[in-house]
């Protein structure tokens, strides 16, 4: 082999490791931050309610109890039983461990969720771009949502809902 043909065999193989470095930066960014949040903010649609007081983009959820809910309930997963009291402040759901409800689930992302009230003081669930998703009442958001009292919000193998 000749002086060039190594040579070039040599930048290649440094090329090729700054590219994989980049690449795994790049995915470790993306798990710590979601998957470009700033793109999904931009995109989503408007929770403004419409006629009937559906937000867009959103099938209608059925209350199955009524009324202003005092606690977050996990009803099931690995932290299931746990109750974090509802005040003013959201609540953020991931494996992250600056989360109000640190989840252990294989399937939730480090900033998975997050519960807050909206001005008019309605709890609302928003998905922060996590990789597998938030349900509520077997329904994908695909925005910010209201929750009603009683209506299960599910993230991976955890169960969550608003009670009184």
């Amino acid at each position: 082999m000749t002086g060039l043909t190594l040579t070039l065999m040599k930048l290649g193989l440094l090329v090729g490791l700054w590219v994989f470095v980049l690449i795994s930066i790049a995915v470790i960014r993306t798990d710590l931050f979601g998957a470009a949040s700033s793109r999904i903010r931009a995109a989503r649609p408007s929770a403004r309610p419409v006629s009937g007081g559906v937000p867009v983009g959103q099938a209608a959820a059925r209350p199955r109890r009524s009324g202003t809910p005092t606690k977050l309930l996990v009803t099931s997963g690995s932290l299931a039983g746990t109750s974090v009291p509802l005040g003013s402040q959201q609540i953020t759901l991931g494996r992250a461990h600056d989360s109000t409800i640190v989840l252990d689930d294989d399937f939730a992302s480090s900033r998975h969720a997050r519960i807050f009230p909206d001005s008019s003081g309605q709890w609302v669930v928003e998905d922060m771009g996590s990789t597998n998703g938030t349900y509520l009442d077997r329904t994908k958001l695909t925005g910010p949502a209201p929750v009603p009292v009683g209506v299960p919000i599910r993230i991976g193998k955890t169960v969550l809902e608003l009670r009184k």
